[in-house]
């Protein structure tokens, strides 16, 4: 059986991590509404860190870690779909009416996929 001490205090420090996270992720996505390339690029680093961060210390319990694991997807989704714009090649095609925008769908989907796997599955067993 799981110590409530221990389980209040792994929540409390990667908590901290959380909010520092959610700052991050605002830089970034501030970034990306103002055109600052360098800046929403560079961000991307410490956002996606913290989260696999997250990930890793709450691998424990299957509700986190799977909607922390959603997240990443989510931010590496969202990086991309950054960078397309910023750099001018998310219209370009990549094949047929596919555009490099929506190749920011794969992780999308991925993250989706992890949540309803989570939901249809594993939740019924914790």
């Amino acid at each position: 059986m799981e110590n409530p001490n221990e389980s209040f205090t792994l929540l409390t420090k990667v908590r901290k991590f959380e909010n520092l996270h959610i700052i991050f992720w605002l830089l970034k996505d501030m970034s990306w509404a103002m055109g600052w390339k360098l800046f929403g690029v560079i961000m991307i680093v410490p956002t996606l860190l913290l989260s696999i961060y997250m990930t890793k210390h709450f691998r424990a319990n299957a509700s986190e870690f799977y909607h922390n694991n959603a997240v990443i997807c989510w931010i590496i989704a969202n990086s991309y779909w950054m960078i397309s714009e910023f750099y001018g090649f998310e219209e370009q095609n990549v094949y047929g009416p596919i555009k490099y925008v929506h190749l920011a769908l794969i992780p999308f989907v991925g993250g989706l996929l992890l949540i309803l796997y989570f939901y249809l599955f594993k939740r019924s067993t914790n």
